[in-house]
């Protein structure tokens, strides 16, 4: 017992990514989406991790089927990207929410108003975050600079979350990202 828990923290933790598209997913474009969020990831964190990578199209059963397989897999974290929009295709948030135990806005809220810093039509897209069991869920917009902004403004507060769903402990690069946890 003592040496699968030994083997299971070298693996470190497990991040799912998602990028939801039509387009990528039949193969129209490549998935840089996805690829920015895997890039912005590795820039932040320092302690190990591996990701679980998704390409999915705008489908709700298949998005909230794939939230699912990857919180039950044990992803402490699921980043989705795409399918935030006003469009009727656009059914991220709405397939988060039906799998998701509790909401949690502030991550909308605060990706929605650092957005607004660079474009007026972040009043447009619909983020939301929520938690899964012990697994936190957030929708990212689909733009590849708008990613790096929305997780830099939302990152300092996830790893304190999943320390209080007791999850795998995320460290930093500080020099990168700084995250906040409160001195006990």
């Amino acid at each position: 017992m003592e040496q699968q828990a030994k083997v299971g923290a070298k693996m470190g933790a497990k991040i799912g990514i998602v990028t939801v598209s039509d387009r990528a997913s039949a193969g129209v474009y490549e998935d840089i989406s996805g690829q920015a969020i895997r890039e912005t990831l590795s820039d932040y964190l320092t302690s190990d991790w591996q990701a679980e990578y998704r390409l999915i199209p705008d489908e709700q059963p298949q998005i909230e089927q794939t939230l699912k397989d990857l919180a039950n897999e044990g992803c402490c974290l699921i980043v989705t990207t795409g399918g935030t929009g006003p469009s009727k295709r656009d059914v991220t948030p709405e397939a988060t929410e039906a799998v998701c135990d509790r909401m949690m806005p502030g991550f909308g809220e605060l990706m929605r108003q650092e957005s607004l810093k660079y474009v007026p039509t972040a009043i447009l897209s619909r983020q939301t975050a929520g938690l899964r069991g012990s697994c936190l869920i957030i929708n990212l917009p689909g733009k590849p600079k708008a990613i790096r902004q929305c997780l830099d403004a939302v990152f300092p507060a996830v790893p304190y979350c999943i320390d209080l769903m007791e999850g795998p402990y995320l460290e930093c690069n500080e020099a990168v990202i700084k995250p906040f946890r409160p001195k006990s």
